[in-house]
C-alpha cells in the first residue's frame, strides 16, 4: 500500500521530534532560593533536589536570588515562563511578603502555582534561666505581670520570629517591649547574658543552649511537636488553643504551569521526604515533613498563611 502524503510528512519529522523531546527531558530544573546561600531554606532545597532529580532523571540547579525579604527571587519566579522548568522552594515570608512590602508587585497566591508543601521548623519559645517561670502558663502569668515591660528579643520587625511573637502577643493577651536586632546571634548573646528576658527563635540554634542551661525552653511554636525536641509542649497544647507559627518551606512554579509537570514535580518532593536518609538529614537540620505533600495540601496552606499573617502585618501596621 503507497504511503499517504501525511505519513510520509510524519516519518520525515520524526527524527526532528525525538531530539527535541530528548532535550527538553534533559534540560535542568531551575531552583529559584529567595535568599542568600546557607540558610534553612537553602538547606532544605539542596537536600531535596539531590533526591528529586533522582526521580525527575534530570538536574536540578539552585539559584540564590536574596533580598528584601524574598520578594525579589519570588518576582524572578513570576516573570519566569510556565514551562515546569522553573520553580521556587519558598519560605513564610512568601505568606506575608505582599502585606510588608507595598512595592511588591505580585500576588502571592494567584501569581505562583503551589507545586507541593515539603517542610517545616518549629520555633522555640525560651527565657534566661533567671525569669522565674519553669512552663508556658507561668510565663504567660508572668508577662500579664510585668505591663509590657518583659523584653522580647528579634532578628528583625517582621521576621518571621517577631510575628511569631506579635501572634502570642494578640492570642494570649500578653505586652511586651519589642527589641530588634541586626541579627539573630546578637539578640542571642543578650539573652545568655540576661539583657534581654525571651526569645522566640530557631530550634536549631536554641536547643544547644538549652542542653547547657544558659536558656530555658518552654515551648515549641508549631502545631505539633519537635522530633528534635519531642519533651517540649506546643504553645496551642500548653495553653494558647489554635496557636500555630512554625517556620515552613514550599515548592512554587509560575502561575499557568501546566499541571502535569506540577504534579510530577511535587510526586518526586514526595518520594524524597519518604526516603529515610534524606528524612534523616532534614531531621538533623532541626527540619520535620509534612505529610500531605500535594499541590491542594500547598494550596489550602498558602491561602491559610496569607490571610493570617498579612492580616497580622496589617493590625501591626508593619512595613518591610
Amino acid at each position: 500500500m503507497p504511503l499517504s502524503r501525511r505519513h510520509l510528512l510524519a516519518i520525515l519529522a520524526a527524527p526532528a521530534v525525538l531530539p527535541s523531546l530528548a532535550r527538553a527531558q534533559s534540560r535542568p530544573l531551575r531552583v529559584v532560593v529567595p535568599f542568600g546561600a546557607g540558610g534553612l531554606t537553602d538547606v532544605v532545597a539542596r537536600i531535596l533536589a539531590e533526591h528529586m532529580s533522582q526521580t525527575l532523571a534530570r538536574p536540578m540547579v539552585i539559584e540564590n536570588i536574596g533580598g528584601a525579604g524574598s520578594t525579589i527571587g519570588a518576582s524572578n519566579l513570576a516573570r519566569s515562563a510556565p514551562d515546569g522548568n522553573s520553580i521556587m522552594v519558598g519560605s513564610v515570608g512568601h505568606a506575608a511578603m505582599k502585606a510588608l512590602y507595598a512595592s511588591f508587585q505580585y500576588d502571592p497566591v494567584a501569581s505562583f502555582a503551589p507545586v507541593s508543601l515539603v517542610t517545616r521548623q518549629p520555633f522555640v519559645a525560651a527565657v534566661h534561666p533567671a525569669i522565674p517561670v519553669t512552663d508556658l502558663a507561668g510565663f504567660i502569668a508572668w508577662l500579664k505581670s510585668r505591663n509590657g515591660e518583659a523584653n522580647f528579643g528579634t532578628a528583625g520587625i517582621g521576621a518571621s520570629s517577631h510575628l511569631a511573637a506579635e501572634l502570642l502577643r494578640k492570642m494570649a493577651g500578653v505586652a511586651f517591649t519589642v527589641v530588634p536586632y541586626r541579627g539573630t546571634p546578637a539578640a542571642v548573646a543578650d539573652l545568655t547574658a540576661g539583657r534581654i528576658d525571651f526569645m522566640i527563635d530557631s530550634q536549631t540554634l536554641l536547643a544547644p543552649l538549652m542542653a547547657d542551661n544558659r536558656v530555658r525552653g518552654l515551648a515549641v511554636t508549631s502545631s505539633v511537636r519537635s522530633t528534635l525536641l519531642p519533651a517540649l509542649p506546643t504553645i496551642a497544647e500548653a495553653g494558647v488553643p489554635g496557636y500555630d507559627a512554625a517556620a515552613w518551606q514550599a515548592i512554587y512554579a509560575p502561575a499557568g504551569t501546566p499541571a502535569a509537570p506540577i504534579r510530577a514535580i511535587a510526586d518526586a518532593a514526595a518520594a524524597a521526604l519518604k526516603d529515610p536518609g534524606t528524612l534523616k538529614r532534614l531531621n538533623d537540620a532541626g527540619v520535620d515533613a509534612y505529610e500531605d505533600n500535594s499541590p491542594e495540601a500547598a494550596a489550602r496552606h498558602l491561602s491559610a498563611e496569607v490571610a493570617k499573617w498579612g492580616g497580622l502585618v496589617r493590625d501591626l501596621g508593619l512595613r518591610g
